[in-house]
């Protein structure tokens, strides 16, 4: 037996044997593994590593500001060499070799298993399969397609794919897949991918691609499974303690005691409780939510730029920390003059170092993240075990909506999708009459709601990268200014003292509900805390990492 782990310049893991790294896997040869339902179910469970499961950052997005720190595609420095770039192709390349390796080892075992139980494996490797081409797809978009396990000497010949062609090995992938999957498991079974989750993911994919005939049908399938609700409560869906929940299509469970958890959480966490408050959302965000009455904030009558959490959406608060309103056991207040705030658990006025009079490091624009944070990330050095959610069911319903806006196709069931995941932000049914209904059914309107309607359901999971790329948004929103509080004395003196706290007046809000804080700025009362940067000429899509392009030979994407 031989073990050993061959990359060409990092795209492929090659060897006709494999480690894959995990007891007692590495012990064996890929020659004669999987020969068993046992040895099948451990190859299986190695393709939910949380490292094959990329998400885009946030901080690649206008819904993100750490401090004046910028990224590579906020600064449009990304190239061939930058990190994420070469770490993406070569992990998401490893877990469709090891899923190759596994469909192939199903052929071993085929005397052992029924085959039913054959298929089922099969169409859970190829649904890991076409997540990962997914991934590089719509990122990379000019990839190397391969379903073979291959020697280094097949592997050189292969050279990138037609796109088009990728996208239909994809639709393969994922149909035998909703074909054969499960549709659900027991409580007592481990939870991999299911039916409902080939269809969504087939539907985002499609989406993505602009097909949206594909992406419509996937979407309208999966709903009509029935499996799946919505979390009745928006704001606790996302916490530690929400574990499986109806909403989650599909997700990868985490635990701290296993080891698999989100690490890092400090960056998030306001001053008062020892966090370093550094990783905020954006002011494009904060105003990007519209009032209670369903209309951006300089449309409504409802909005007061000196309380810019009031009469919003329930999903601002719910993402965002309000103002002078509880948070992790304080009250929160960056108000330069509120030099102390209540320790709710003492009842104690304590210095307040979430403002910036007190503690200069503390958030440079006044806000912090609320969306799923609890006192559990604060415990176990900031670790965290939020399930880790691929695709949850309030995205294949404005998955579905989407679609169908796109094809023109507009009826009852548009707004129906788009009104369930509004009407449980305001914890109502759809069909009552105490949240702002979308009715409107002019195309160009609901491409707008809808558009407004994922930012404000969807900010800090990871999904507004792509969707600023795939709607060609990414050149106007990244090629701003994130903007800030002006340092404590000047704040005061030109902001507070005039009356001019929070915003002198409400910033205009253009036609897809981007806020502009120019005139603020001009005038003295904001500061500009960075300069985010976006080439359109390339940056729409990621540049083939170097190594690729210098050994493997393939065609570097246009402008790198």
């Amino acid at each position: 037996m031989k073990i050993s782990r061959i990359y060409i310049a990092g795209f492929l893991l090659l060897s006709s044997c494999q480690s894959l790294d995990l007891n007692p896997l590495s012990q064996g040869s890929s020659e004669t593994w999987n020969s068993n339902e046992e040895e099948l179910d451990m190859s299986l469970n190695d393709l939910y590593r949380e490292v094959f499961w990329k998400k885009d950052a946030d901080e690649w997005s206008d819904d993100w500001m750490f401090r004046d720190g910028l990224t590579p595609i906020t600064d449009a420095t990304i190239n061939s060499q930058t990190e994420f770039i070469a770490t993406w192709w070569k992990d998401v390349y490893k877990a469709i070799s090891r899923a190759n390796i596994t469909i192939d080892g199903v052929s071993r075992a085929a005397d052992k298993l029924s085959e039913s139980v054959r298929n089922r494996y099969v169409a859970e490797a190829r649904f890991v399969r076409a997540c990962m081409y997914s991934t590089l797809l719509s990122h990379y978009r000019n990839v190397v397609y391969t379903e073979k396990t291959l020697d280094i000497e097949e592997a050189l010949k292969l050279g990138q794919t037609e796109p088009s062609v990728v996208l239909q090995k994809i639709y393969e992938d994922f149909d035998f897949a909703s074909e054969h999957l499960k549709e659900a498991y027991s409580s007592s079974e481990l939870k991999r991918a299911t039916k409902g989750a080939a269809l969504a993911m087939k539907a985002r994919i499609a989406l993505y691609m602009e097909d949206y005939e594909t992406a419509k049908d996937a979407a309208k399938s999966c709903i009509d499974l029935g499996l799946y609700k919505l979390h009745p409560d928006f704001s606790t869906l996302f916490l530690s303690k929400t574990k499986n929940s109806e909403e989650a299509v599909f997700a990868l469970p985490r635990s701290i005691e296993l080891g698999v958890a989100l690490g890092g959480r400090q960056v998030y966490i306001p001053r008062n409780n020892g966090g370093w408050a550094q990783a905020n959302p954006s002011w494009d965000l904060l105003f990007a939510f519209t009032c209670s009455d369903g209309k951006p904030i300089d449309e409504s009558d409802l909005f007061d730029p000196a309380k810019p959490f009031e009469n919003r959406d329930p999903r601002c608060k719910a993402t965002i920390a309000a103002f002078e309103e509880p948070h992790l056991d304080y009250i929160f207040n960056p108000h330069p003059h509120a030099l102390k705030t209540l320790k709710i658990s003492t009842g104690q006025q304590v210095v307040n170092n979430d403002n910036r009079a007190n503690a200069p490091y503390a958030s440079f624009n006044g806000l912090v993240w609320k969306k799923g944070v609890d006192q559990d990330w604060l415990l176990n050095s900031w670790r965290i075990e939020a399930d880790n959610v691929i695709i949850r069911y309030a995205d294949v319903l404005l998955l579905y909506a989407e679609a169908k806006i796109e094809l023109n196709e507009i009826d009852a069931s548009v707004l129906d999708a788009i009104n369930q995941v509004r009407a449980r932000a305001y914890k109502t049914d759809v069909s009552s009459l105490d949240y702002p209904k979308v009715v409107d059914q002019d195309q160009q309107e609901l491409r707008k709601i809808l558009r407004i309607e994922r930012r404000m359901e969807f900010a800090l999971e990871g999904l507004r990268y792509m969707d600023i790329i795939r709607w060609k948004l990414a050149e106007k929103v990244l090629n701003k200014a994130n903007f800030g509080l002006l340092d404590p004395a000047d704040l005061v003196s030109k902001v507070v003292t005039p009356g001019k706290w929070f915003l002198p007046e409400v910033p205009p809000i253009d036609t897809d509900g981007i806020a502009d804080f120019s005139a603020f700025y001009n005038q003295g009362l904001i500061k500009q805390i960075a300069v985010r940067k976006f080439d359109a000429r390339k940056q729409y899509l990621w540049p083939i990492p170097t190594t690729e392009v210098q050994i493997s030979g393939l065609k570097q994407n246009p402008n790198y």
